[in-house]
């Protein structure tokens, strides 16, 4: 509860993964998931239009009138220059491998979506067009996402190839799992004011918008903030020892209010369970 007050009087929070590994517990998480759940990057698949970047992605609806989290059906992944996205793809539907049970099985995965589920329930948020604010419902979208560099393959990881930039959401959590060959100064996530210029680089934003630097270091660091507050960005990531490829493994976890006919991105959520993945979660919220 100290950390939602600091939610709702920052906008943000960052806490660190050996702060967050108690909390988790108390959520219910088990011990060896903890220690399964750094290798489940491993189960990730191609990026349709990074080189960079293998991904898996699953869809959630948490509903508090229910107190569940279910596991809805795939659906094309979408963002537009209108969402603050500005990149090559934007606004072309994407599909990625979906999640498997070994992730969303997983006890910290789930323990993490209800420590979000707790963080932001009831917290106001500036409206996003198109989102239908009267539903109680909410649309989680979880990528676990490894990025890779890899100079003598003409690699290079881009957390954030599309720079500056906002996810579409209203909440947004990012959870470090780890990382193999990586620079210590890579990755570093800065937050900046919505005034700053939406796809211009790290290096080429104004110092007087950044609002908040963070970065994501050790095992379940975990940063989360009201996407529509704020603009990010996130540094490269670079090779230790140039001869071996670099990995960075991450949970990113955006929720928002279900999509309305209408939407920017061209289509509305679809609600339908999913059938061959299914999860049903107990939830309980204050």
């Amino acid at each position: 509860m100290a950390l939602r007050k600091s939610y709702l009087q920052d906008r943000y929070i960052f806490v660190r993964g050996e702060d967050m590994v108690p909390i988790l517990r108390g959520l219910g998480a088990r011990e060896d998931d903890f220690e399964f759940v750094k290798q489940i990057s491993d189960l990730t698949g191609p990026d349709p239009t990074l080189d960079y970047r293998s991904v898996t992605y699953g869809r959630y609806c948490i509903d508090p009138e229910t107190r569940s989290i279910r596991r809805l059906e795939q659906q094309p992944y979408t963002l537009t220059v209108q969402e603050d996205y500005k990149r090559h793809d934007s606004g072309i539907p994407r599909m990625f491998d979906e999640a498997p049970s070994d992730m969303q099985g997983n006890t910290v995965v789930q323990a993490l979506m209800l420590f979000k589920a707790l963080i932001f329930q009831g917290v106001p948020v500036t409206p996003r067009s198109r989102l239908d604010y009267s539903s109680p419902a909410w649309i989680c979208t979880m990528f676990n996402a490894r990025t890779h560099t890899s100079k003598k393959n003409g690699i290079f990881g881009e957390p954030a190839l599309e720079g500056v930039h906002s996810d579409g959401s209203d909440h947004t959590m990012t959870v470090f799992l780890g990382s193999n060959n990586m620079r210590p100064d890579s990755a570093v996530t800065f937050m900046h004011d919505n005034d700053e210029t939406t796809g211009v680089q790290t290096w080429e934003t104004n110092p007087t918008l950044i609002r908040a630097r963070v970065h994501h270091q050790h095992f379940l660091d975990t940063l989360m903030f009201v996407d529509h507050d704020f603009k990010h960005s996130v540094t490269s990531v670079h090779q230790l020892d140039v001869a071996q490829p670099a990995t960075r493994d991450m949970l990113v976890v955006s929720t928002r209010r279900p999509k309305l006919e209408g939407h920017v991105s061209g289509y509305a959520d679809t609600m339908e369970l999913h059938t061959t993945e299914p999860l049903h979660l107990p939830m309980w919220l204050p």
